[in-house]
């Protein structure tokens, strides 16, 4: 298509998007039978009855006025704040989501989004809100190892186990896209308002939808679908994230789960999981390898003592005081030395009897 072209049935896209009724099967189903978006808003009422899955609601408002403007404000809007859309045929839109049963016929973007293809380099990590200082510290690993790996990490923008997954990509230099259950422009957690300037945000809600219950377990579908595979650090047995890894089986993507501590309600979500045949997963190596893509680089060691460096370089997973000794050959005090220097630079954290690098 020509970039008029595109621009009138990007147009047309949304209008069906505004129009009463009409889901992404049903905008789908209009765009297939008639050709185009556009197609299916200039046809006849008679055509549009012989639509298969449309009944009449659906059809009644289908060429209104509302919706044709309410779509020219939203492109034009969308195009002072920087704000792109994109439209389920057209240039840019993820191949990746056509996975899903039920793609978004239009998608709200901002900030550079990465290129995703049927099969994409990214990696959902999701988890509960209430995560565990072990499962965060895990997650950054995760995370950062995964970036350096040239890896894109998608998640949810949520407090927990997303945020410290979109932190650690985009501190290791990497790509995160946060998919939203709310508009670019209405970041929910506020708290991840300086965050998410950091990410690229996905959305198939218009500008100024604020952040609703139901939305949420709707946009865990995408996470899902632009994911070569889903992550799951942490989750209870009712939980967005189990929601997530369903939806991703669901699009023939691989699901990984963290094993966690037993009797935690956390762990039951992961436990669930690996006993219904997810690959148990603790370090981004079990993920590439699983993948078949190549491993991530080493990160770079920071300039330290030699009692420290020793120190840093043993801690590539969460480690006790017992594996720490027999790895660097040091001496009890003088490896707690090490730990609390360590510690006291923001490069290692003790959680749950256990070290690992920040």
């Amino acid at each position: 298509m020509t970039p008029t072209l595109d621009r009138t049935e990007l147009h047309a896209l949304l209008t069906l998007r505004f129009t009463p009724n009409l889901g992404p099967r049903r905008t789908e189903h209009l765009r297939r039978h008639f050709g185009s978006a556009g197609a299916a808003l200039g046809a006849p009422l008679t055509a549009l009855r012989g639509v298969p899955g449309l009944d009449a609601r659906s059809v009644a408002g289908i060429g209104t006025a509302t919706p044709r403007e309410q779509a020219e404000s939203e492109l034009a809007r969308a195009a002072r704040e920087g704000v792109t859309l994109l439209g389920r045929g057209l240039e840019g839109y993820p191949d990746a989501l056509e996975a899903l049963g039920d793609p978004p016929a239009v998608l709200w973007v901002r900030g550079d989004l990465p290129d995703f293809p049927v099969v994409p380099r990214a990696v959902g990590i999701v988890g509960t809100r209430g995560a565990s200082p072990h499962a965060l510290g895990l997650t950054r690993h995760l995370a950062a190892d995964l970036a350096r790996a040239g890896v894109t990490v998608v998640s949810g923008l949520a407090r927990g186990v997303d945020t410290a997954a979109h932190e650690a990509s985009v501190d290791a230099g990497g790509i995160s896209v946060g998919v939203l259950g709310s508009a670019v422009n209405m970041i929910y957690p506020s708290e991840n308002t300086g965050l998410a300037r950091r990410l690229t945000l996905v959305s198939e809600y218009p500008l100024d939808t604020g952040p609703a219950q139901h939305h949420f377990p709707t946009r865990n579908r995408i996470i899902a679908a632009l994911s070569a595979a889903t992550v799951v650090v942490e989750g209870e047995l009712k939980s967005g994230s189990l929601i997530t890894a369903t939806h991703a089986l669901e699009c023939g993507r691989t699901v990984f789960a963290v094993p966690g501590r037993a009797g935690d309600p956390r762990a039951a979500g992961p436990h669930r999981l690996l006993r219904e045949g997810a690959v148990l997963t603790e370090t981004a190596g079990d993920i590439l390898d699983e993948l078949g893509w190549e491993d991530a680089p080493a990160a770079p060691l920071p300039d330290l003592p030699p009692e420290q460096a020793r120190v840093y370089a043993a801690l590539t997973t969460p480690a006790t005081l017992d594996d720490l000794q027999g790895a660097t050959g040091l001496t009890l005090p003088d490896l707690q030395t090490a730990l609390v220097m360590l510690q006291l630079m923001g490069l290692a954290e003790e959680v749950g009897g256990r070290w690992a690098r920040r």
